[in-house]
């Protein structure tokens, strides 16, 4: 870098610090309300600073010697030194801005005007009963250490510091089964016990530690050392150790030997990952996340006592692996959910539900309904999908065409979720791409259209008619005469009631293009059948009403209700017959699943049947009235 630009950079505005509540405190510190007198020096050039913890003995003294409390075992207190964490406890002022000025192993005394200990005004800390806090005090600290601290605990109840840095990035959870050496000691440093000879072993989650030492474990990463201090709040009863209700603190010293990734795949404990060796690389950039081509050996076994055999890649395919694409739905739910967060060379045993194995896939031999699998995974490796950087746009649109393709038979086969998924990705990948001129520029906004109504198709086939509507929009808002545009978004009006907008789409499709004539009238004559139908279900939904006497109107009432509940509950179970639809080769074809709402229906009933029953309801308060005025 040239000097100058140097200069300039150094120029810059720096970015101004936000003021801390402990710098506003400072501000009011007076000259000679703070003095310090170094009784024995530390050892090295460094002080704690800003987010370390620091770790202190503190007598407190008047000025002719009288001790008003202290830390220390021989000056009556409890032998436990005091843990603060610079900028983030609570502290008296005077050692807020004493003790960054010491070194380790340093012992000093700091004389303290009232204002700089518990008498300063909004002081956080609370004076300990019967203090003399508006007296002036000397404060006699020693700094034991002092080092960076992982904060586990947002009230600093556990605390941890690293001896050692561990591998990769990953650390437990639950219910994750770890291996780890530990000891134990009070806060005053008597042995609890230890066991660092012999690993201990227990499932993260189950409240086999102590909380706190669980939380500061949550930190650590493979092979890590720490020392996690935890204090009262966070020691609990565990089979590790029983808590003694003296303990103010625990010091833990850990290793974190191994730990088995097991996974809760849909939280409910009934699809369980539990990987038995380890794979290459880096959990979980490294796994085959995004849709990839896998290559995985596997065996299957039914849950029953013997464990039964139905499937072993090796065996029963010659030990050739088998091969699939993710996102496709070539292999069980359960099984394609955890191959996606294995990694290469790794080998997980699956416990899978019936409703992610074979109840909503084609069962192998000697599966039964209904069972309960597990399978022995070796993901042996994976190819991700190319990647479309550099590519030049013709290349781009040739991905973009096999990716639509699969989506395109997915949606034939009636996994509308997988083909949305592929129609998707293309359209997220597709805010990468710049048409470079007006020919490129055409094909690809026409290929974009297509795409969002291809989405649009499967929301419909899912009953997400509104969002199926708000997809052609998207369409319609670039290009407003897109004939497929308005038919798909009429079909999608249709299936939620809204029957005059969809009629006002039809008749538009006409307008914009005569050739869509033949397909407009074809759908205009599907939507008069349907508006036919609903009328017929409130004919039949308000049958009798026009027979009962005023006194039976209540009966009629419930009689409604009831109809019209039975109505919408078959409603909701109720398929569209409709065209499938396809985008190729310049057809366009359409299929819809329609889920009618309550309200959408329901309003175009009282469309249809509003004014008949406005006079009828005219009718009967005149009749009462009339009834009233003459008995």
């Amino acid at each position: 870098m040239a000097v100058g630009d140097q200069t300039e950079q150094n120029n810059l505005p720096k970015k101004k610090k936000s003021e801390t509540e402990d710098d506003k405190r400072r501000k009011n510190i007076v000259p000679g309300s703070l003095l310090k007198a170094v009784v024995r020096p530390g050892g090295g050039d460094s002080s704690p600073v800003d987010g370390d913890q620091v770790i202190y003995h503190c007598t407190v003294r008047t000025l002719d010697g009288v001790v008003v409390e202290s830390t220390r075992s021989e000056c009556g207190g409890r032998g436990v030194p005091i843990r603060d964490v610079l900028g983030k406890s609570k502290m008296i002022l005077g050692l807020l801005e004493g003790i960054p000025t010491m070194h380790k192993g340093e012992i000093a005394m700091f004389k303290m005007k009232p204002e700089m200990h518990y008498a300063e005004k909004d002081c956080p800390v609370s004076a300990p009963g019967n203090f003399p806090e508006d007296d002036e005090l000397h404060f006699e600290t020693e700094l034991l250490d002092f080092f960076k601290a992982k904060i586990a605990s947002e009230d600093l109840g556990v605390v941890k510091k690293i001896l050692n840095e561990g591998e990769g990035w990953e650390s437990p959870r639950e219910p994750y089964e770890v291996k780890a050496r530990i000891s134990a000691k009070s806060g005053d440093g008597q042995v609890i016990f230890s066991h660092t000879e012999e690993p201990y072993f227990f499932t993260f989650g189950k409240s086999e530690v102590p909380k706190g030492l669980e939380i500061g474990m949550g930190t650590m990463a493979r092979k890590e050392k720490a020392v996690i201090y935890v204090r009262k709040q966070y020691l609990t009863d565990s089979p590790l150790m029983h808590i003694d209700q003296d303990l103010e603190e625990v010091h833990f010293e850990v290793e974190l030997v191994h730990f088995i990734q097991v996974r809760d795949m849909l939280g409910d404990g009934r699809l369980i990952k539990r990987r038995i060796q380890d794979g290459r690389g880096e959990f979980p950039m490294d796994c085959p996340l995004q849709d990839s081509r896998l290559s995985v050996h596997y065996k299957g076994m039914l849950l029953n006592e013997e464990k039964s055999v139905f499937y072993d890649s090796k065996i029963d395919n010659n030990d050739q692996p088998l091969e699939f694409s993710s996102g496709e739905g070539l292999v069980p739910e359960g099984f394609e959910m955890c191959t996606r967060l294995m990694l290469p060379g790794e080998i997980a045993l699956v416990t899978c539900p019936p409703d992610y194995a074979y109840d909503k896939f084609p069962r192998p031999p000697g599966v039964p309904e209904g069972a309960h699998v597990q399978w022995e995974i070796e993901l042996l490796g994976f190819e991700t999908p190319r990647d479309w950087t550099g590519l030049n746009f013709q290349s781009i649109m040739d991905e973009a065409e096999k990716i639509r393709s699969t989506g395109n038979r997915l949606f034939k086969e009636g996994k509308f979720e997988l083909a949305k998924a592929k129609y998707e990705k293309v359209l997220r990948e597709f805010n990468h791409v710049n048409p470079q001129d007006d020919d490129e520029g055409k094909i690809f906004g026409d290929t974009r259209n297509m795409l969002h109504l291809n989405v649009a198709a499967c929301l419909l086939k899912l009953g997400e008619w509104r969002k199926s509507i708000e997809t052609c929009n998207k369409v319609l808002e670039a290009k407003p005469g897109h004939v497929k545009g308005l038919y798909r978004r009429g079909m999608a009006y249709i299936a939620g009631g809204e029957y005059d907008d969809a009629r006002n789409d039809f008749n538009m499709m006409i307008k914009v293009d005569k050739s869509s004539e033949a397909d407009a009238t074809a759908a205009l004559l599907k939507l008069k059948q349907k508006e036919q139908e609903a009328e017929n279900k409130a004919r039949k939904q308000f049958k009798g009403l026009f027979d009962k006497k005023p006194g039976e109107i209540t009966e009629v009432g419930t009689e409604i209700r009831e109809e019209s509940k039975t109505i919408e509950e078959v409603d909701e179970t109720k398929d569209i017959d409709e065209d499938e639809i396809q985008e190729e080769e310049g057809t366009t074809t359409v299929s819809t699943e329609r889920k009618k709402k309550g309200w959408p229906f329901l309003k175009n009933v009282m469309l249809q049947i509003g004014m008949q029953l406005g006079v009828v309801l005219i009718g009967i308060l005149i009749f009462q009235f009339v009834n009233a005025k003459f008995t």
